[in-house]
């Protein structure tokens, strides 16, 4: 069984020489892929000094290094994590032989954290937060949809359609894995902080809003009916509280002189309806493209 453990970084010099050791000591028959994401520091220097496969993505964005690292990489399974040593290697051999025993297609490690600096200030709220919406949203079976720590299939990895470009793409692939109606599993793993001298890329409020509307646009495609069913239930609220007075009105003067009201709250109701039947015809055309994902998914091997 051929294993590719794939670690996207940037300006990681400080902490990808012992990802890279404690990956290789964990799976010593695994490859480990160091994707660089334009590093100003000498993160691909070290990673290749410390045994790992080097390459470079040059557009900018966590999203386009995965989506690079899926299309590249031939194995059988895939291990994912970040490069920056936060993540505990020696749990990849216990999660792979579940993958392969009960034939999943993801294992997510749900971080557990060994120290309160593991979590920066909000992040542990806004994980909560971003995951109870997907949740909420696509009945994700995930307690900790942002890990950044995940193994998957063959079958998993080269089904995955992308738009992502930036954090947002653990919120996809959480999404896609529901959405195929994958067997999917979660397990605690230790989460540690990063190593003194090093810095965290992400960007709390900037990519929480960018993950928030990820979700958003993922709900819009493969939810139609709910997106466009909920402005439609807005505009029809609005345009009812609008329209009370005009019925009172009317029903007081048997005549209307609130013109623009009447106007407006007539308006709000069309565009309800037009919203309602927007979401009908796109859930059809969803549909269909989820039974193309679907039958793609199903035409490569399971694993194991």
């Amino acid at each position: 069984m051929k294993i590719a453990v794939l670690l996207p970084c940037y300006n990681e010099e400080g902490a990808i020489a012992k990802t890279v050791a404690d990956f290789r000591a964990a799976l010593p028959d695994a490859t480990v892929y160091v994707y660089d994401n334009n590093s100003k520091d000498r993160t691909a220097e070290v990673a290749l000094a410390a045994g790992a496969v080097v390459r470079r993505e040059m557009a900018q964005g966590k999203g386009h290094v995965v989506r690079r690292m899926f299309a590249d990489v031939d194995a059988d399974v895939y291990v994912m994590a970040d490069g920056d040593d936060t993540y505990d290697a020696s749990a990849a051999p216990a999660m792979i032989a579940r993958l392969t025993a009960e034939q999943l297609d993801m294992v997510a490690g749900k971080r557990i954290e060994t120290a309160d600096a593991a979590y920066r200030k909000g992040h542990r709220f806004g994980n909560w937060l971003l995951t109870s919406l997907v949740r909420w949203f696509f009945a994700a079976p995930f307690e900790d949809m942002l890990t950044g720590y995940r193994v998957m299939s063959r079958r998993f990895v080269k089904s995955v359609p992308f738009t992502a470009t930036g954090f947002g793409i653990e919120t996809e692939l959480t999404v896609h894995a529901v959405r195929m109606m994958t067997p999917v599993a979660e397990v605690d793993t230790a989460y540690k902080e990063r190593p003194e001298g090093t810095v965290s890329k992400l960007r709390t409020y900037r990519d929480g809003w960018r993950i928030l509307m990820t979700i958003a646009m993922l709900v819009r495609e493969e939810r139609p009916m709910v997106f466009f069913g909920v402005i439609a239930a807005l505009l029809t609220l609005v345009s009812l509280i609008v329209a009370i007075p005009v019925f009172i009105e009317f029903a007081e003067f048997s005549s209307v002189k609130s013109v623009p009201s009447a106007v407006l709250a007539a308006s709000l109701m069309i565009l309800a309806a037009l919203s309602l039947l927007a979401g009908f015809i796109l859930d059809s055309v969803t549909r269909v493209r989820w039974e193309t994902k679907r039958l793609h998914y199903l035409s490569l091997p399971p694993p194991g």
